[in-house]
């Protein structure tokens, strides 16, 4: 038993880590909070990770833990409806993880490790968006030429990853509180997919845009 208190320790603090780094912003967390959020000596914190980027660096490996099964199911998604839930349920990872997307240029500034990863991480979000739309393009639900689904796979990396940049630019006191979680997720989701509404086939459009027009009720009314 006693060997897994460390762990547990270790689990401990990077959830408190990444609910820090989500609400203050990571540049505005130190160890110092974090270890007093904790209760916890300075000390016990830095037996466990050495320096704050060790903090990000594990987040950021646990965050692409996560991420790539759901890539992976990209090439499975057959119409519209699934394109949605795999969208939604990629933007719900982003919002767990959204310090890395809100701080992103300020950790690619200073931290080598996000520097050189993050080219990977592109790199398969790009792949996963191609091998989506090929899917969709082989179920019969979207028109799109070769040359045109590499750069509409491109812009959709480039909304996902930027959304909350946007989100947090619009709003800088609200838009990442918990509380607006589900508007912000409901409109990247609604953007990134309205990139595809040029190329779909009917009655897939008009499916997808009901798909946006009832979740936006929903969360209207939920607001």
């Amino acid at each position: 038993m006693a060997k897994k208190a460390p762990r547990r320790t270790a689990e401990r603090i990077l959830q408190t880590t990444r609910q820090l780094f989500n609400r203050f912003g990571e540049p505005n967390v130190s160890t110092t909070l974090i270890s007093a959020e904790l209760s916890i000596s300075p000390g016990n914190l830095y037996y466990h990770f050495p320096a704050k980027d060790e903090l990000v660096n594990a987040l950021f490996a646990e965050y692409l833990q996560k991420l790539q099964p759901i890539l992976s199911a990209a090439p499975h998604v057959s119409d519209v409806e699934e394109a949605w839930f795999f969208m939604h349920t990629l933007f719900e990872l982003v919002w767990d993880y959204r310090f890395l997307y809100r701080d992103l240029g300020d950790l690619l500034s200073r931290n080598r490790k996000m520097e050189h990863d993050i080219k990977d991480v592109l790199l398969l979000k790009t792949s996963a968006f191609k091998a989506l739309l090929q899917g969709l393009g082989h179920a019969g639900q979207l028109h799109i030429q070769t040359s045109t689904r590499e750069m509409s796979a491109t812009q959709m990396v480039v909304m996902l990853t930027w959304w909350l940049s946007f989100e947090y630019a619009r709003d800088p006191r609200h838009a990442l509180e918990d509380q607006n979680a589900q508007e912000a997720l409901f409109r990247g989701a609604q953007h990134v997919l309205g990139l595809l509404l040029p190329f779909l086939e009917e009655p897939s459009k008009s499916h997808l845009s009901r798909l946006i027009e009832s979740y936006s009720q929903a969360t209207t009314n939920s607001a």
